[in-house]
């Protein structure tokens, strides 16, 4: 994952044919001596590429059908509850979004731990729609914004938020050379995008600028850039060899897979074998979620040692 002194152990991953369709349950699997982690700790430190960060491999995520400043967690009413049992329990990563609307929520939790002890990262909404206003002020405007709700001097990390066409490096240049000045200014430590589109995602192999990158993956094809994740996995990977951090996103197919244990297993085994994938987010909605996918994940990793 990223590390080159770890013991070299192989991970186990899933094969995919030649067509791209996923051999799941009599999973055929193969093995990678680059898919390497430490321990089979959910909560183990790992690097999010050259961005400089490290935090838990596990992060929580919270736009679970997010739009318009509101998710599922914040329309419940357990927004705050559940972060903070998250950290309770040891993430350390917490993925907001202006779109989402849990900034408040995310601070208020969050109250009382050390601010280095946890990672925040959030997205700014510069196309139509999203969120309620019509105006789409500059990086820095935005920036201060989101500090004073999130209640912290800097954050982690700032992304563009759903980037899809190919040319988005050149449209979006004002705002990326503002997040760059925030960066040197010590008032964000990385930036980044999360991308909707294959197009939009080699886009960022090429780019300088880009420290981090969400990715939606699973081995489904499900809410991803492409129905076949063969043709997505090898942009991951040239993401991954040019020192991005990449998040993996949407492993239980955007929920469509929340009840189907097999492939949530499935999934994580995939994503957590390819070796590309510096942590992985998932949006928890109820609080035994949180102890069942520590669980799963630590069942995974375990498998694989």
């Amino acid at each position: 994952m990223g590390k080159h002194n770890f013991t070299r152990r192989q991970f186990i991953t899933t094969t995919i044919t030649a067509t791209g369709a996923v051999l799941l349950g009599k999973t055929r699997v193969s093995f990678s001596a680059d898919s390497v982690l430490a321990s089979s700790d959910p909560f183990q430190i790992v690097d999010l590429g050259k961005s400089g960060i490290k935090t838990t491999l596990l992060g929580m995520g919270t736009g679970f059908s997010g739009y318009n400043r509101s998710s599922n967690i914040t329309r419940a009413g357990v927004a705050e509850g559940l972060i903070r049992q998250a950290y309770e329990k040891g993430i350390r990563f917490f993925d907001c979004a202006d779109s989402y609307g849990t900034h408040k929520f995310a601070a208020a939790a969050l109250k009382g731990f050390p601010r280095e002890s946890y990672t925040l990262s959030s997205k700014m909404w510069v196309g139509n729609g999203g969120i309620p206003e019509p105006e789409r002020p500059d990086a820095d405007i935005v920036i201060d914004r989101f500090r004073k709700e999130l209640n912290t001097e800097y954050l982690d990390l700032v992304q563009i938020h759903c980037m899809t066409e190919s040319d988005w490096t050149d449209k979006q240049k004002r705002q990326m050379d503002i997040l760059e000045t925030l960066k040197t200014k010590k008032i964000i430590r990385a930036h980044g995008v999360s991308v909707h589109s294959l197009e939009a995602m080699e886009a960022c192999v090429e780019s300088e600028w880009v420290d981090v990158v969400h990715v939606r993956v699973n081995p489904y094809g499900e809410a991803m850039d492409r129905k076949n994740p063969a043709e997505v996995i090898p942009v991951i990977e040239k993401l991954h060899k040019a020192g991005k951090g990449v998040i993996g996103m949407k492993l239980i197919g955007n929920g469509k897979f929340r009840n189907e244990p097999d492939k949530i297993e499935s999934s994580l085994k995939y994503v957590l074998g390819l070796g590309t994938i510096n942590m992985i987010i998932v949006g928890f909605e109820l609080p035994e979620q949180i102890d069942n996918y520590i669980g799963r994940v630590k069942n995974v990793l375990r498998s694989g040692k």
